[in-house]
């Protein structure tokens, strides 16, 4: 038995040493993490900032650009062989003051096609610039003269999902918090704006927690599988260093004996008894983080991500065809909205029915038939839908939720406009217990969950960003990691010390000896 705690405490003991940098800077990147802004432009914003559209006559229709923009979007889609692409969603807003249909097509390449004549945009350093001069000045920040372009960014920080809006323009705001704007160069959309200090935010917290620098070393290969490694390592060391602190924790309970001097624990140095108290306190929150990290890297892909692939998407839509006469047209839906600033009005294909919403500048949609009548979402319709995407399962349950659940619920920068409410629950009886979210204002599928997944939910986003229950209010949840995080810097902290000491020690002690047999060699022979 003594053999094995000396090796348990032998292992915890070098594995600290050559993780604690680590760990220290991962608890420090957390901390700004949990402060940093998105870099990304919320639903809601978008609508806020977005440009009014005007009821004018002689629009072309999604249909009629689509045809009339051909000619250019050819040579576009002939290199990626998307020439047989169909569009499956549009949506016309104002782009620096003209109507333009935002077009995606069944290969998710994306395109800015004019309302007014059809053609291809290109959306230019120029026009990027009047773009993010009208979208600030909506905002009532900035005046038109205050922008100026930076360049053109290929691999910008953005999330994986508007990878397909790049290249993305660098737009600079002339004020004192430094403001810069990315503007996607194939749709015209403003996906991010942040501060200077949002930026080194960023750069210090997520670029350093998720190990990018490697990505600028050549490495980004690699770097899934460091972050593995790394993971599974600080999680052995946090489990071992909570062993270790139980087995020489002596409270004195219960007239059990204690340390000399009444002390708690073996240490009398404080760097080791600050270690000790912090490990045996925070170290089931350092073990949780340390655990859900390394699960998400997702081992040997065990589970299944929560996100919708195209091939979803498209079997929820159906292979029907619209019919000709309403295939295109946006309808006469301008009469239902006299009262309200419509900013976006969607053209959406739902099985062989053409839909239209409209969205406001505050979110609030309404959705219409092609001929300007409410669509009927009926539950044989949706479930059908649900269907396609699994075929020969059968629903079990299906339920409308007024409030979020475990699964469907808004980070703490979303609203309803982000997360809209209510939400259609659908629960199929297949062997992966798939479960779908649908809006049943529209129609529209957002997201798709198997048992996979929601074990993925608790394992890592439940133990790593505890956003569940009523821990996930603030200021309670702030409260909460603050606390945690505290404990983790003083344990990394304390461990980097005591590393350092170690290794000095250690090679001290080998200096030393090395030294001693020397002149012990030397008194032989001279003998």
């Amino acid at each position: 038995m003594k053999v094995i705690l000396r090796l348990l405490y032998q292992f915890h003991r070098w594995l600290g040493v050559a993780l604690a940098l680590f760990m220290l800077l991962w608890f420090l990147s957390g901390l700004v993490i949990m402060y940093s802004d998105n870099r990304t432009i919320s639903r809601s914003e978008q609508l806020a900032n977005a440009e009014s559209l005007n009821r004018q006559n002689g629009l072309l229709s999604l249909d009629e650009s689509w045809i009339r923009s051909a000619g250019q979007r050819t040579p576009l889609v002939s290199r990626t062989e998307n020439a047989d692409a169909t569009v499956v969603e549009g949506h016309l807003v104002n782009l620096a003051g003209a109507p333009v249909w935002l077009a995606e097509d069944d290969k998710g390449s994306r395109y800015a096609l004019s309302a007014e004549d059809g053609h291809l945009l290109e959306i230019n350093a120029e026009l990027a610039i009047d773009i993010a001069s009208r979208w600030l000045t909506q905002s009532g920040r900035v005046s038109l003269d205050k922008t100026r372009y930076i360049d053109q960014a290929e691999n910008a920080f953005v999330p994986r999902n508007y990878q397909a809006l790049a290249p993305f323009h660098r737009i600079a705001v002339n004020d004192p918090a430094g403001t810069e704007l990315l503007i996607s160069s194939k749709t015209g959309e403003v996906v991010s704006e942040n501060t200077r200090l949002a930026r080194v935010m960023y750069l210090t917290g997520n670029w350093i927690h998720l190990l990018k620098p490697l990505d600028d070393l050549g490495l980004a290969d690699i770097r899934k599988k460091v972050q593995l490694w790394l993971g599974l390592s600080a999680t052995i060391a946090s489990l071992t260093g909570l062993i270790i602190g139980w087995l020489r924790w002596r409270p004195g309970w219960r007239g059990h004996p204690t340390y000399s001097s009444g002390r708690k624990h073996p240490y009398r140095d404080i760097w080791n008894t600050w270690h000790f108290w912090s490990g045996l306190i925070g170290g089931t929150l350092a073990l949780t983080w340390s655990f859900s990290g390394f699960i998400d890297t997702n081992p040997g892909q065990i589970f299944t991500p929560a996100e919708l692939s195209r091939k979803d998407l498209l079997n929820y839509l159906g292979t029907e065809t619209v019919p000709e006469k309403y295939q295109w047209q946006y309808g006469p839906i301008w009469h239902h909205e006299d009262r309200h600033d419509i900013v976006e009005v969607t053209w959406r294909r739902f099985q062989n029915e053409a839909l239209i919403v409209t969205t406001t500048r505050d979110g609030r949609r309404s959705t219409y038939a092609i001929n300007g009548e409410k669509p009927n979402f009926t539950a044989s319709n949706l479930q059908a839908a649900v269907k396609r995407m699994v075929p020969g399962a059968e629903i079990t349950e299906q339920v409308i939720l007024n409030d979020y659940d475990s699964y469907y619920y808004p980070r703490h920068h979303q609203n309803t406009v982000d997360k809209p409410l209510p939400v259609l629950r659908v629960q199929l009886n297949d062997s992966a217990k798939t479960r779908f979210y649908i809006d049943p204002q529209d129609g529209k599928l957002l997201t798709k969950l198997d048992s996979s997944a929601r074990l993925l939910r608790w394992f890592y986003s439940a133990l790593h960003h505890w956003d569940f229950g009523w821990l996930y209010q603030r200021p309670v949840w702030d409260l909460w990691l603050l606390l945690g995080v505290g404990f983790g810097l003083v344990l990394s902290l304390t461990s980097v010390i005591l590393g350092w000491k170690r290794i000095g020690m250690t090679f001290r002690f080998k200096k030393t000896k090395t030294r001693s047999t020397k002149s012990g060699d030397n008194s032989k022979l001279a003998t």
